[in-house]
């Protein structure tokens, strides 16, 4: 399923209720509180358009009295997960539960203002939005610990490169959304990281998302985020769900610079041999360096763009970005193929002269060249091939349907 019309897009008027969901893991010090805030919204939400707001806790294995103090609110629905499951678990089953046409979450530690809840509400509704995200680095009054705000920069510049938006808190833990927008992001992890992936897959499937400032506090109780291992999920499920929508643009970016990285280490030998018809001996790691980058940066362009070529295949819910110019292949092609003989130009003299003499005087460089114009040459133009029959793949049927109609 593609991105939401933005004319089908009901309106949050056309919407009945917002449901808000909030994991609890052995929150008993805040949870009340929490619980309380929430439910004051009431008024707020109505005069944001709504009429209604359900609240459901997910009590994802507590050990303390979190549950117990839930169950004395008869308004609040409370879901008990037997053992701990995770963060992301805990609200894909409020998720699963709630009625709502609108749907929210925020933590039970008092760190996220459910005073913001119809603000973003109101922001869904304004500006059309699929998702409504409560940014905690747009705010002046945000008491987020420098750790996470460091972090949590990373992690945005990091989603706003690899999906060309600019994003300032890709893992905030307060959002509101559409129901029918989880058909578009899921699946999504079961941990903490639950919300960058959800801000990537929205990115890429062609959510539009909004930024809401939310004032942020200092947690009640003991922090549950660890900054080091959480931080690395969190970089992991970025890169890992970017490549499945958009392997290209990593790998691509990756072959270039170790391409770049190849022409300017031979650079240097090149001018030598031009100013003096020769090389110094020092001269052979760098050469093997060129080698070496060389076709490694066409393998992992390649591999890039042949992992694009095949997600046009599958039957994905959003097409992944075009892959290389059907005009780019035949040159490309004819490229690598002339780098071949080029490369077997530089080496037949020295076979012609071993053949006849079991002895090879010509200089070592030109096994050099000549091996990294072969090497290269041959791992592009097999590339192209491959990209040529899944292209073929790709279209057959819509070919053999047009020729059917002749």
């Amino acid at each position: 399923m593609d991105a939401l019309d933005p004319e089908d897009r009901p309106t949050i008027a056309e919407r009945s209720t917002l449901s808000v969901v909030i994991p609890a893991l052995n929150e008993e010090r805040g949870i009340q509180a929490i619980l309380q805030r929430v439910l004051a919204q009431r008024d707020a939400l109505r005069r944001a358009g709504l009429a209604s707001i359900e609240v459901l806790v997910v009590d994802d294995g507590s050990t303390d009295q979190t549950t117990e103090r839930v169950a004395t609110y008869r308004d609040v629905k409370l879901i008990r997960h037997e053992r701990n499951r995770g963060y992301g678990a805990a609200l894909k089953t409020g998720f699963a539960a709630a009625s709502g046409d609108l749907l929210a979450f925020l933590d039970a530690d008092g760190t996220y203002p459910p005073e913001s809840l119809p603000i973003l509400c109101r922001a869904l509704a304004e500006r059309n939005a699929d998702l409504v995200i409560g940014s905690r680095m747009l705010s002046p009054d945000s008491e987020m610990p420098m750790v996470r705000r460091v972090g949590n920069t990373v992690f945005a510049a990091l989603l706003s490169v690899v999906g060309s938006r600019k994003i300032s808190d890709s893992a905030s833990g307060m959002r509101v959304f559409r129901r029918a927008a989880l058909v578009s992001i899921y699946p999504l992890p079961d941990g903490l990281d639950f919300t960058p992936a959800m801000s990537t897959r929205a990115l890429y499937e062609g959510l539009t998302m909004v930024e809401v400032p939310i004032p942020y506090k200092e947690r009640v109780g003991a922090s549950k985020l660890n900054p080091l291992k959480d931080g690395v999920r969190f970089l992991r499920s970025i890169l890992w769900t970017a490549l499945l929508y958009d392997p290209q643009r990593l790998f691509g970016a990756l072959g270039t610079l170790m391409l770049l990285g190849a022409l300017l280490l031979g650079l240097g030998p090149t001018l030598y041999y031009v100013q003096h018809r020769g090389l110094l001996e020092g001269m052979i790691y760098r050469l093997f360096a060129v080698l070496i980058l060389s076709v490694a940066g066409v393998n992992v362009l390649a591999f890039g763009l042949t992992c694009q070529a095949i997600l046009g295949l599958l039957p994905a819910r959003r097409r992944p970005p075009p892959g290389l110019p059907k005009a780019w292949r035949g040159k490309l092609a004819a490229l690598g193929i002339a780098m071949i003989f080029a490369g077997l130009g530089l080496m037949t003299p020295a076979a012609v002269e071993w053949l006849h003499t079991r002895q090879i005087t010509s200089h070592w460089s030109y096994f050099a060249a000549g091996g990294t114009l072969i090497l290269t040459g041959l791992e592009m133009a097999t590339w192209l091939l491959l990209l040529m029959i899944l292209q073929e793949l790709t279209t057959r049927d819509v070919r053999a349907r047009r020729d059917l109609s002749t």
